[in-house]
């Protein structure tokens, strides 16, 4: 059975591209937010073209959500790649205070350039951007300390795009999430739409769920399965799983179930689980 590829590209989000585009001409750095549970899946294609020579400061957030030894897979790996990421629970307040002075940091070298030029220095102007729902508006309400952004368990509820000054030296542009035009990569799709960072619209959640089962078997966690809904996944398919655990919690209805199961991940009801890990 073929379904169709998992798309989703509302109108805001198009518009809110372009839109983005022109405010990055004002921008010195740019904190790009990923999903700790699929850092790959939440990295933007365009990101990199987009930057040019702009400070960025890499933002792994939900880390909450993923057990100790993914995370320090995944410091090993960005460093070995050049790179150093942050480490966010945007939710409950911790490690915003090392994206502020990464944020800093980065921007910096602006202000170095303008006193070399005879200019005085100004507040560092910093974006926010990711894909919707990987708790974007939660790091900006922590960085400024106060709740300006409406932030909501729902991919796409930022729409406008505004300036906010966080201390006299940062300023920050809330953009709403970007999603790129055409998710190719269908199965990083699958995994956006497990961990809800994409829209509802584009999914079949009782594919989606068994795609999840499939992954954590895969992963050889699938344990987490059996302490929650005491029923073994190991010889089942992931479709089996959901069918089979329709009748056996829910009296067949696979619809039900597979929202369950996809909830229970989302909300943490199953664990501390990454879906991925650093490449080999």
């Amino acid at each position: 059975m073929t379904t169709p590829p998992i798309q989703w590209y509302p109108g805001h989000i198009a518009k809110a591209e372009k839109a983005l585009m022109e405010q990055l001409k004002r921008v010195d750095v740019v904190l790009e937010v990923r999903d700790a549970r699929i850092p790959l899946s939440t990295e933007h294609p365009q990101v990199q073209q987009w930057l040019g020579t702009k400070g960025r400061v890499l933002v792994m957030n939900r880390i909450d959500m993923i057990p100790l030894q993914a995370r320090q897979q995944w410091i090993e790996w960005f460093r070995s790649q050049g790179e150093e990421p942050y480490f966010t629970d945007a939710q409950h307040g911790k490690g915003i205070e090392t994206v502020l002075h990464a944020a800093q940091a980065a921007g910096e070298q602006m202000n170095q350039r303008r006193r070399d030029r005879g200019m005085l220095p100004r507040p560092v102007r910093a974006v926010v951007i990711g894909f919707p729902n990987v708790g974007k508006s939660a790091l900006i309400n922590r960085l400024l300390n106060r709740r300006v952004v409406d932030s909501a368990r729902r991919a796409g509820i930022t729409k406008q795009l505004r300036w906010v000054r966080i201390s006299d030296q940062i300023e920050l542009l809330d953009a709403p999430g970007v999603l790129p035009s055409r998710l190719t990569d269908q199965e990083a799709a699958l995994k956006l739409a497990i961990c809800d960072d994409i829209g509802e619209a584009a999914y079949d959640n009782q594919r989606v769920a068994a795609a999840l089962v499939d992954i954590l078997k895969e992963l050889e966690v699938e344990t987490a399965l059996r302490s929650r809904y005491d029923f073994d996944a190991q010889p089942l398919t992931g479709e089996s799983y959901l069918h089979e655990l329709a009748v056996y919690r829910h009296q067949g209805d696979v619809e039900r179930t597979a929202r369950q199961l996809l909830n229970d991940f989302r909300t943490g009801v199953l664990g501390a689980i990454a879906l991925e890990y650093p490449p080999l």
